[in-house]
C-alpha cells in the first residue's frame, strides 16, 4: 500500500463483518482492456461514497480463484495468461474464457471480505481486471445486478504502452516467430473484436465509451454512467488522481498524442501488418488506420 494509501485508511471502513451480500445492489464492473486508462477511471469510482473497492485488480485479490499472470518469455506456468498480451493467443483467449477455470462463489466472497468503502452504507460494489473483457457473460450470470463500463483507447496508444512495458523482452518474444508490436497488435484487435461482442450481448445493461471520448467530454461521461446506476450521480472525472502507484498524479488527460510521438515508422508498419486485417473492428469504435502520429 502506498503512503498516500495509508493516510486515507482512515476515511474507510471495512467490508469484513459485514453482510455486503445482502447490502449490496449493483456489481460494477469496468471492462477495459490493458493499457487503455481504466486505472484512471477505477480510482475516480473508488473516491465516491457509494462505492465498496477492492485494493488492486481482482485477480491480486487474496482468495481469488482463476487464472494468473505470468512473464510472457519462456514456459507458462499452468493455467496461466502473460500480463498484457492475454489476447494475443487462442489459448490465452480459451484459457480467460472458460467458466471452468474460475470459481465465482468463493471470489465474491473473497472481494466482499477485502472491500473498503467511505459510506458503511454504500450499495455498489466495482472491480476492474482488463480479461473481464473475456468473461462478462460469466459476470453478468453470476453477479446480481451486473453492470458494465466498457471503455476502449486509440489502439496504437494502447500497444505503445504494452510495447515500451514490455521493451526488455522484445528480443525474445522475436525469436518466438512474432515481433513485440505484432503481438501488441494482435492483442488489442482481439480484444476489440470481443468488445464488439460485449456491447452486442451486454450492452442492456452497461454504457460504452472511448477513453478519448472520456478525456474530452467528462461531465457527460458522468451522466452517461450515472444514467447506468443512480447512485454515482456525484463521479467527479474532474479532479486530480494518483495512479500506478502515483507515477502519475495530474488531472483526467489525454495521453495519446506524447504516447504516438514515441512510436517509429517501422512500429507503425508493423501494428498495421495486423491492424489493417481488422479495419472493420476498428471503424466500428471511430478509429482508422494511421501511418504516423
Amino acid at each position: 500500500m502506498t503512503d498516500e494509501r495509508k493516510r486515507e485508511a482512515g476515511r474507510y471502513v471495512a467490508g469484513a463483518g459485514r453482510a455486503l451480500a445482502a447490502q449490496i445492489t449493483t456489481h460494477l464492473f469496468v471492462v477495459v482492456p490493458n493499457n487503455s486508462g481504466s486505472t484512471f477511471l477505477k480510482e475516480a469510482l473508488r473516491t465516491c461514497a457509494a462505492t465498496w473497492n477492492i485494493e488492486h485488480e481482482g485477480w491480486r485479490t487474496l482468495g481469488f480463484v482463476g487464472p494468473m499472470p505470468h512473464d510472457p518469455v519462456g514456459p507458462a506456468p499452468p493455467n496461466t495468461f502473460p500480463a498484457l498480451l492475454w489476447a494475443s493467443e487462442t489459448r490465452w483467449l480459451r484459457l480467460l474464457s472458460d467458466r471452468g477455470a474460475y470459481d465465482w462463489p468463493r471470489t465474491r466472497q473473497a472481494w466482499y471480505f477485502q472491500a473498503f468503502a467511505q459510506d458503511p452504507q454504500a450499495t455498489v460494489f466495482v472491480a476492474k481486471w482488463p480479461p473481464f473483457v473475456l468473461c462478462a457473460d460469466q459476470l453478468r450470470e453470476t453477479f446480481p445486478a451486473a453492470k458494465f463500463l466498457f471503455m476502449l483507447r486509440n489502439p496504437y496508444a494502447a500497444c505503445e504502452g504494452i510495447c515500451r512495458k514490455y521493451a526488455h523482452m522484445a528480443e525474445a518474444l522475436a525469436a518466438e516467430g512474432k515481433s513485440l508490436e505484432e503481438r501488441a497488435a494482435t492483442h488489442v484487435a482481439n480484444c476489440f473484436a470481443r468488445q464488439r461482442r460485449n456491447l452486442s450481448r451486454h450492452g442492456d445493461c452497461g454504457v460504452f465509451f472511448t477513453y478519448e471520448t472520456m478525456c474530452a467530454e467528462p461531465e457527460q461521461t458522468e451522466r452517461d454512467i450515472a444514467a447506468l446506476v443512480p447512485a454515482l450521480a456525484h463521479l467527479s472525472l474532474r479532479q486530480r488522481l494518483g495512479v500506478k502507484d502515483n507515477t502519475y498524479n495530474e488531472p483526467l488527460t489525454n495521453m495519446n498524442a506524447r504516447q504516438l510521438e514515441r512510436l517509429t515508422p517501422a512500429q507503425f508498419e508493423r501494428f498495421n501488418s495486423v491492424f489493417r486485417r481488422h479495419i472493420d473492428t476498428l471503424g466500428y469504435f471511430g478509429y482508422e488506420i494511421m501511418e504516423s502520429a
